[in-house]
């Protein structure tokens, strides 16, 4: 650990992330990070501060963890990952003398509760309903294409089914046919339905403190579960104005004092921005890493001064940059998922490896030859890597990846 500024907050990682670790091992603050005890033995290793918990057990010694904490001279708790997110809220509600950041945590978990959040907040939503069998799924599906007028024959606008309590698309399935639904394991119940809103979809990585925006960052989906970069095309940077409205909205309506959201957002084709959920931890497909790659800032250090409660506006001001005039680039990934039912070995396509864009890539070779069929968004293999000046020409080649075998 570098020296740290004793004026300045100690904070707790909820969750392993060796990124985060690395990222504020790095910086000016005192830290521990609070993870399952099969991580002991590495943080013992290279002097981790760290403290071993179980998140995946609730019971009557939970709050033991906010005390431990709280007698620590711990200031804050950050979440790492979905799964820590109300852990956080319960031991910052401790922390921070504030009961109601438990209840807030508790609608960051649950997708449905979220969205009659936003819709009692006066936030645009698509219809939706909760699932508890197959049956409220076929019915929803019916009812949906219904209202939309479809003739025998036509087919059915589909649906989307989503786990209350995953991150991201782990858990998301495009629903058209019964045949659809009749896959759906028993242990997905209950879950969320949605209307499918066409449109063009994108996200929203914004650092808030004293419930103010200090910094709001556009990810552009090229292909949802598969690609994404940062900053986004000047054709939706151009409606900056009005999603950082937005934001604003979803802080007033959520009651965000500080921390780190990661909403998404629909832009319609009449020009309407629809809220899909808003997740209270960082990202998924490394968007963190991509805006450090784009602009120069570390994320996760981002994270510790957005939670932390001794943080100066002078200190937010000099960290974060102007965003999309101060990136020196835009940076992107794609999320690799063997097109061939049987693969042998890894093999960069040779038009990727020798475009000057590509950087790098996290894939390794394959553990066994048979692939299993996708069921769901979220399961690559791995993310190759892509930065360059020109977002048009980043956002073709993370299509055109689609086409293309990685493994063979």
């Amino acid at each position: 650990m570098t020296d740290y500024d004793p004026n300045k907050g100690y904070v707790a990682l909820l969750g392993w992330s060796l990124n985060a670790i690395d990222a504020v091992d790095r910086f000016d603050r005192r830290y521990v990070v609070v993870a399952p005890p099969w991580a002991e033995e590495y943080c013992e290793q290279n002097d981790i501060p760290f403290v071993p918990w179980d998140f995946d057990r609730l019971n009557e010694r939970s709050q033991e963890l906010a005390h431990r904490l709280d007698d620590m001279g711990v200031d804050v708790a950050i979440p790492l990952y979905e799964e820590t997110v109300e852990w956080a809220g319960a031991i910052n509600a401790v922390l921070l003398k504030n009961p109601r950041l438990l209840g807030q945590a508790m609608l960051f978990r649950d997708k449905s509760l979220m969205k009659r959040r936003a819709q009692l907040g006066g936030i645009r939503v698509g219809v939706f309903e909760e699932a508890h069998d197959r049956g409220d799924v076929i019915r929803f599906l019916m009812r949906v294409n219904q209202t939309l007028l479809k003739l025998d024959g036509d087919p059915n606008d589909p649906i989307h089914f989503k786990a209350f309590d995953k991150s991201g698309t782990a858990g998301h399935r495009v629903i058209r046919t019964p045949e659809d639904v009749d896959n759906i394991p028993d242990e997905e119940f209950p879950a969320l339905l949605e209307s499918h809103l066409d449109g063009w979809e994108f996200a929203v990585e914004a650092w808030i403190k004293n419930g103010k925006i200090q910094f709001l960052n556009i990810s552009e989906y090229v292909t949802l579960g598969y690609s994404v970069f940062v900053p986004a095309t000047p054709e939706l940077e151009e409606h900056r104005a009005r999603i950082t409205e937005e934001i604003e909205k979803l802080i007033d309506v959520f009651d965000i004092e500080f921390g780190f959201i990661h909403p998404e957002y629909f832009l319609t084709s009449d020009n309407k921005l629809y809220f899909g959920e808003v997740a209270y931890r960082p990202p998924g497909f490394n968007a963190l890493e991509l805006i450090e790659r784009a602009y120069g800032f570390n994320g996760y250090q981002g994270l510790v001064v957005a939670f932390d409660p001794k943080t100066t506006q002078d200190e937010l001001d000099a960290f974060f940059p102007t965003p999309v005039e101060d990136a020196k680039g835009h940076a992107g990934c794609f999320g690799v998922y063997p097109r061939r039912r049987v693969v042998s070995r890894l093999e960069v396509p040779a038009e990727t490896a020798n475009h000057p864009y590509f950087e790098f890539h996290e894939l390794s070779d394959p553990s066994e030859q048979k692939v299993a069929k996708r069921t769901a968004f979220g399961t690559h293999w791995g993310l190759a890597y892509f930065f360059g000046d020109n977002p048009h020409e980043l956002r073709d080649l993370l299509k055109k990846q689609e086409e293309l075998d990685y493994y063979v």
